[in-house]
């Protein structure tokens, strides 16, 4: 930026002429738009649904809130705003208020100006220092958000009545820029009034001073679905004047959200390389679904998209662990692994029934089972496998847990007569790619736990928990 003009008069020669910051967001995300470019680098599955609602209210100069559950991407979107701003922007050097050069606001910028003329000092600052963020808690103040006496001026001499003695909140320092307001229900109700004169007149007023800021900026805001009905705590004349509401919404599709979870999981390890297997990756996120659609889990609060990405993490510890401990250099994820689970889901459902030492682990182990059976109904059926059953019916049991090695696991079901061909003929539909080189024997494993433990879901196999191990039987 050394080559931009310092001065007011090399910034009039310059041609520069200011813009709002909303027809600024709109000029360039027309540009976007034309030239073909992704409005939201990494965020998947908005493109028909949450996208053209954004865009529309951009192209409407509307301020904005995001209306979802948690874990639905909001605050990501809200921050990458930052984007469709210019690179860079003049502000009068030394301004509170990121004050317009060629109309200035604050009473510094203006005695400024006037003192020194077009020798007025200018600097720049780029797109990333035009955007603030707060977080709505009960103790926000209207002079954290709009502004307050500051005494210490007042005892330096400035008079009460003079506009010296202000200090800015947030959202006159956000002035020619996107102020963010997350979770804006947690915010009382009498300061939400207070942003009513900054939604419809754009101005500030502080302490009853007689100036009035006419700020240039964007107001955006986050919230949960349960909050903004009737019963919520978003008052309504707010609420009329915000010009566009953007409903979110999780993963439509399980592959969909396989394909968030691998975007932000953290899967490539230092310990040993871990491979997941395509069918224990829809399990995991097939947990995730059933469990937004369990009637024990409050809807109103979601199950987020966290929960599946710290669940295949924890997955992915697991065999990393399991092959550190057998000094293996590669790992297949398999279904006893998901007995880890449960350290990476507490918190994030909140359930409807009673809290009940416990609770959470059982209803997880529960739809871990139907995500299971899920996954397995869609490429096999309980009659493949009639052959494995029967073998149990005279008192045999199989015992497997997640330390035991794939040729452990192998030794175990090799057994049962028949077994290993079943699963090997298993392996070639869920995951061919793996039947070969150092992948091999952990996929078979993984495949001979998937088979039983759907078995189980089917009601077709008991399961014994013993000492952290499963034992299965008739």
């Amino acid at each position: 930026m050394s080559d931009r003009p310092r001065t007011l008069g090399e910034l009039r020669q310059s041609g520069y002429q200011s813009v709002s910051v909303k027809q600024e967001l709109r000029r360039n995300l027309i540009g976007k738009l034309r030239r073909g470019e992704t409005l939201f680098p990494g965020i998947l599955g908005y493109d028909e649904t949450v996208l053209p609602q954004i865009e529309h209210a951009i192209l409407s100069q509307h301020d904005m809130l995001f209306l979802g559950l948690r874990g639905q991407g909001k605050t990501r979107m809200l921050r990458m705003l930052v984007t469709l701003l210019d690179e860079a922007i003049p502000v009068v050097v030394g301004s509170e208020i990121q004050d317009d050069p060629l109309a200035p606001l604050s009473r510094y910028a203006r005695d400024l100006v006037a003192v020194k003329g077009d020798d007025a000092p200018v600097e720049w600052i780029g797109r990333d220092q035009r955007y603030h963020e707060k977080l709505a808690t009960p103790d926000v103040t209207i002079a954290d958000l709009i502004g307050e006496v500051d005494l210490v001026k007042h005892a330096e001499g400035r008079h009460l009545a003079s506009e010296d003695v202000m200090h800015f909140g947030l959202i006159p320092r956000s002035h020619r820029g996107i102020f963010c307001m997350n979770e804006l229900p947690d915010l009382s109700p009498k300061i939400q009034v207070g942003l009513f004169n900054v939604l419809e007149e754009r101005d500030v007023q502080i302490r009853g001073f007689t100036v009035r800021l006419p700020l240039d900026l964007c107001l955006v805001f986050s919230a949960n679905p349960e909050d903004y009905t009737n019963r919520g705590r978003i008052v309504t004349p707010l609420k009329d004047r915000i010009g566009s509401v953007i409903r979110t919404h999780y993963p439509l599709t399980r592959e969909l959200g396989m394909e968030i979870t691998a975007q932000n999981a953290w899967g490539d390890r230092d310990g040993a390389h871990v491979v997941v297997p395509g069918f224990m990756a829809e399990v995991v996120e097939e947990t995730s679904r059933l469990a937004r659609t369990s009637p024990h889990v409050n809807p109103a609060s979601g199950v987020s998209v966290r929960m599946s990405v710290a669940n295949y993490e924890n997955m992915v510890s697991s065999a990393e662990r399991r092959a550190i401990l057998a000094g293996a250099a590669t790992a297949v994820c398999r279904v006893s692994d998901l007995s880890q689970l449960a350290a990476s889901t507490r918190g994030k459902l909140e359930l409807l029934m009673s809290e009940e030492p416990g609770q959470e682990d059982r209803l997880l182990e529960r739809l871990i089972q139907e995500a299971i059976k899920n996954v397995f109904d869609q490429r096999f059926t309980t009659k493949q496998f009639r052959n494995f059953v029967e073998q149990f019916e005279g008192g045999r049991t199989l015992e497997l847990h997640d330390r035991m090695t794939p040729g452990e696991v192998l030794k175990a079901v090799d057994g049962f007569r028949g077994f290993r061909g079943q699963i090997e003929t298993a392996a070639r539909e869920l995951a061919p790619e793996l039947q070969t080189g150092e992948t091999e024997e952990g996929l078979l494993a993984a495949v001979a736990e998937f088979v039983v433990e759907a078995l189980h879901s089917h009601n077709r196999l008991n399961k014994t928990p013993k000492s952290g191990r499963s034992v299965y039987g008739s």
